[in-house]
């Protein structure tokens, strides 16, 4: 027989307010397991938006740490640009080696994967520039491959000094047209810009075997783009694992360009035997609502792909509000997310199903909840024997329909923290209420 714990009046109010506002996140910082699917987010802009003063907030408005609160939305996955010798300005400065290290170092261990992304110049290289670095600008091309080849061994070898191993790298951002024109322009030598991108391959290789290597172009619903371009790498004798695109549609358009980009997906898997990967996604973020359901077809699109070939999403720099004039962020101007974030609970496969290392000790503030006739732990819905911010994330999905089950067998009994039969808002507030240690132990009988 089970005992209830009749709750104190200001317990119920808080359960009240949560049930009425269970669009939330969750409380604690448990690390997130390595899944298949990269639920992604670059946030290279953060250190110098919090170096600016910059707040953020959950969705209740409780300010927090913009890593966690991505954490609690279902981002599992960040991505970090580095520059070769950018300057000190705050929008299209920073991010230099010593910068990224500390910061993946940062995310590192909030237990996110690392995805690395090598732009080879001192600022922005995107489709219309590849600016060479300042210090390489007079190098021949044969100097410049030994530059890509040392420039990237030398950061990677600081990250796995501090004991970061990025699980993707890419050799160039948006390489549309090549890299460090005019010697790797793609449209005029091919051939360049394919040994080029085999210097930062080699490189990733000699410091990180395992690390996947990305060649990334933007507009990937260019699937004509992206047979020429990769026609002349294969041609050219390039090596690379994984193909990257970015995708920015617009709220009137996005439907269309995310069956486009479906199908340039197909079609470089059954092309090039690759492997394909977004690694830019984004929308105005006064179009939340269509972004949110822009960002859940595309990450069930990219899911699709055949062979298990479509690796994951990121979104470009989500926590942007009122900065750098950008306004394709998932930030409200009140400093807490909008509802596009919640897209990433929609994709289960991103969503951890246990934690990496069972031996830690329990998260929660209180007392570990007690096993019920061995079976389960009462608010551990993945089935890990910990309640922690990864069951409060897969609660959240089942809550707002991403997801009819759990991934656990006694999920759907373990999310019951009422035991009154039903997994609904009541045992969300219940669950979120234990987190933070307003109740000590699960089951909670109201």
């Amino acid at each position: 027989m089970k005992r209830g714990i009749f709750l104190p009046s200001i317990a119920v109010v808080f359960c009240l307010s949560v049930v009425l506002n269970f669009y939330t996140g969750v409380f604690s910082p448990a690390p997130i397991q390595a899944a298949s699917f990269a639920n992604g987010a670059d946030v290279s802009w953060l250190p110098q938006m919090e170096a600016k003063g910059y707040k953020f907030y959950d969705d209740y408005g409780v300010q927090k740490d913009c890593l966690q609160i991505l954490k609690e939305h279902g981002i599992n996955s960040i991505r970090l640009r580095v520059w070769v010798n950018p300057s000190n300005d705050p929008y299209n400065g920073h991010c230099s080696k010593d910068e990224v290290v500390e910061m993946a170092k940062r995310c590192k261990n909030m237990g996110f994967r690392i995805m690395i992304n090598f732009h080879y110049s001192d600022s922005w290289a995107e489709p219309g520039k590849q600016y060479k670095p300042a210090a390489w600008a007079n190098h021949s091309t044969n100097q410049l491959y030994t530059d890509i080849y040392n420039h990237t061994y030398d950061v990677l070898s600081a990250l796995k000094v501090n004991g970061v191993i990025p699980e993707w790298v890419q050799v160039g951002n948006e390489t549309n047209n090549g890299m460090l024109w005019e010697d790797g322009k793609a449209s005029v030598n091919m051939r360049n810009f394919a040994w080029m991108i085999n210097s930062g391959y080699d490189a990733v290789k000699a410091v990180f075997p395992e690390t996947k290597v990305i060649v990334h172009l933007s507009n990937g619903y260019d699937n004509s783009l992206f047979r020429w371009m990769f026609d002349g790498l294969r041609n050219n004798g390039a090596k690379f694992d994984v193909i990257g695109m970015s995708l920015y549609p617009e709220p009137d358009n996005w439907w269309t360009l995310n069956n486009q980009c479906l199908y340039n997906m197909n079609d470089m898997v059954s092309r090039y035997g690759k492997e394909v990967m977004i690694c830019e996604v984004g929308m105005a973020s006064n179009a939340a609502s269509a972004a949110k359901e822009m960002i859940t077809d595309l990450l069930q699109k990219v899911a699709s792909v055949p062979g298990g070939k479509g690796l994951g999403v990121f979104y470009w720099e989500p926590q942007c509000y009122n900065w750098a004039g950008y306004g394709k962020g998932a930030w409200n101007t009140n400093g807490r997310p909008t509802i596009a974030l919640d897209a990433f609970l929609s994709n289960n496969s991103g969503l951890p199903t246990s934690t990496p290392t069972p031996t830690l000790p329990p998260t929660p503030i209180g007392t570990t909840p007690k096993p019920t006739n061995n079976e389960f732990v009462y608010g551990d819905i993945n089935g890990d024997k910990r309640v922690d911010s990864i069951d409060y994330a897969l609660l959240k999905s089942y809550l707002l329909g991403f997801s009819s089950e759990f991934p656990y067998v006694n999920g759907k009994k373990a999310a019951d923290v009422n035991c009154d039969g039903n997994v609904d808002s009541i045992d969300f507030a219940l669950l979120k209420g234990y987190l933070l240690g307003i109740f000590n132990y699960l089951p909670v009988g109201v």
